[in-house]
């Protein structure tokens, strides 16, 4: 009862954080305003300030609940591996997040995925995708070492922290919807006994209704370092569990190379749903084959939201 009543304070924690993150950093944009406006899959103005706000709140209310945690008294004691714990998920959740703002500031979308970057590479381009991707890694392997075990499981959680960043990523394409899958997530890794997701989650649903209203959107640096975070926090299943979750990770990326997660959804009517819960209506377009209403214009369609992943 005590470890809920703690990720419920979390949780609490880093929405409270999350909103005092946003409103702040809306009334003065580091940059300016213009620094963090796209446009989305409507054509219309969004900011990326969301994703810094969830990242702080979420960092935020780890090293709060940590801090409920008892004294450590020695190297091997519970409190002692949930600062470890702890230190693990602060140090993936800030490195994906600082990782991501660079290329939602600095990068140019002109190359997508891991193909993309790979290809990019081999004609002697480093694009700023490339330069996240291994900064993820490189953060991810530092961070389950922090959080200990064998080489193996140093492995595992790694491939967990950098995978579950670049793939939450992928699912930014709309609004709502890597929040959405992130809370999926969490829950059932809360339901493990994994009770450090509450602070992602906290932090991410606190803004949700900002994301839905498409007035803001996660960008890399939030749906990075939620992933991440989420990815870290698999760290205490055990590792069958955690060598089939990084399977279903790995899967699902490289899926995502030949396959349109957003087609997938809307082919599926429960996914489609689900996606759609919460949203403003889709944009209509004309059934293929027909023509429109002689006084009405012919219908545009808008942008597509930017891709984030990769």
């Amino acid at each position: 009862m005590r470890r809920a009543g703690h990720a419920v304070a979390a949780g609490a924690c880093a929405a409270g954080a999350a909103r005092v993150a946003y409103s702040a950093t809306s009334r003065r944009p580091p940059g300016g305003p213009k620094t963090w406006s796209r446009t989305n899959h409507r054509g219309e103005p969004v900011t990326l300030l969301e994703g810094p706000a969830v990242a702080a709140g979420a960092l935020a209310a780890v090293l709060a609940q940590a801090g409920l945690a008892p004294a450590s008294g020695s190297p091997g004691s519970p409190g002692s591996a949930r600062w470890r714990r702890a230190a693990a998920m602060v140090l993936g959740g800030a490195g994906a997040a600082a990782f991501g703002a660079y290329d939602d500031l600095a990068g140019s979308g002109d190359r997508r995925g891991f193909r993309g970057h790979l290809g990019a590479l081999r004609q002697g381009e480093v694009t700023t995708g490339a330069v996240k991707l291994g900064g993820i890694g490189v953060t991810g392997v530092v961070s389950a070492a922090l959080a200990g075990g064998s080489p193996v499981d140093v492995i595992l959680n790694a491939g967990l922290v950098a995978g579950g960043a670049n793939l939450l990523n992928l699912f930014d394409l709309r609004p709502g919807r890597a929040i959405k899958v992130a809370a999926a997530s969490g829950v059932l890794l809360g339901a493990a006994g994994q009770d450090s997701v509450a602070a992602p989650l906290g932090a991410a649903l606190a803004l949700l209704p900002e994301d839905l209203g498409e007035r803001a959107m996660l960008g890399d640096a939030g749906a990075n370092a939620l992933g991440a975070m989420l990815g870290a926090s698999a760290a205490g299943l055990s590792r069958p569990a955690r060598i089939a979750l990084l399977a279903g990770i790995a899967g699902l990326t490289a899926a995502s190379e030949k396959v349109s997660f957003t087609k997938v959804i809307a082919r599926t009517p429960v996914l489609n749903w689900l996606d759609m819960l919460g949203r403003r209506p889709a944009p209509q377009t004309e059934p293929s084959g027909t023509e429109p209403p002689s006084p009405q214009p012919p219908v545009t369609i808008p942008a597509q939201r930017p891709e984030s992943g990769g």
